[in-house]
């Protein structure tokens, strides 16, 4: 599947062709980290079929298994690109959160479950708000005001 994307401010964009069946989900706590949420989208795509422009900055980490790994991002707005082997990358591991078709590229595996957050799987129990933070906090059918206080899951009337 042919994709592309691009950081936040524009700076930075990519094209790349990658295999839908390399779409996972990793739970592992440096992608919560680094991602600045709880589980980061990704998909591997062989070096030969990544392209970018733009200018990228790097932070090289060590990851559990010890493999240094490049983590690649806008130095201007600050979007997580890719990460990719520190030295002689032969794959690029695609963000898909910048991706234009990240809404057709569903995981096909989570990883590092064990360091998933225990709420996740009731997350679509969660009143939903369509747009952003500032409209309305959700009203049950009897038009109580839900409490959002994550201590206690009670309502204010």
């Amino acid at each position: 599947m042919q994709i592309d994307g691009r950081c936040h401010c524009g700076a930075i964009s990519f094209t790349a062709e990658l295999d839908p069946a390399e779409v996972r989900a990793c739970h592992c706590t440096d992608c919560q980290v680094l991602s600045g949420a709880p589980f980061r989208a990704v998909a591997t795509v062989p070096i030969e079929k990544f392209s970018l422009a733009g200018q990228p900055k790097t932070y090289v980490k060590v990851a559990q298994s010890g493999n240094r790994r490049a983590q690649v991002f806008c130095a201007d707005c600050g979007t997580s690109l890719y990460s990719c082997a520190a030295e002689n990358p032969t794959a690029v591991v695609v963000r898909l959160g910048c991706v234009t078709q990240r809404a057709q590229l569903k995981p096909v595996v989570q990883y590092w479950h064990r360091s998933a957050m225990p709420w996740l799987d009731e997350l679509g129990a969660i009143p939903a708000v369509a747009q952003s933070l500032t409209a309305p906090i959700p009203e049950t059918a009897d038009g109580a005001r839900l409490s959002y206080d994550p201590t206690t899951p009670t309502r204010r009337g």
